[in-house]
């Protein structure tokens, strides 16, 4: 089984030009990709990031789907 690189919100933050207090904000709002919470600390593994930036994949600027 290969496992996941976590990363913290400051490391994802980086990753996606955003920082740590828009993607709490995100957490809040539901938007985001999935996260998981140790004990306090929250960090995304990399397969859920994959999967959101996936879901954010469009062919137009209209589109509400994802492309095929």
């Amino acid at each position: 089984m290969v496992e996941d690189r976590i990363y913290t919100p400051a490391e994802l933050g980086s990753k996606l030009n955003k920082t740590p207090a828009s993607l709490a904000q995100w957490r809040y709002m539901g938007m985001g990709p999935k996260f998981v919470k140790i004990g306090r600390a929250v960090r995304y593994r990399e397969s859920d990031i994959n999967a959101w930036l996936d879901g954010q994949t469009r062919q137009r600027t209209g589109d509400t789907q994802v492309s095929a």
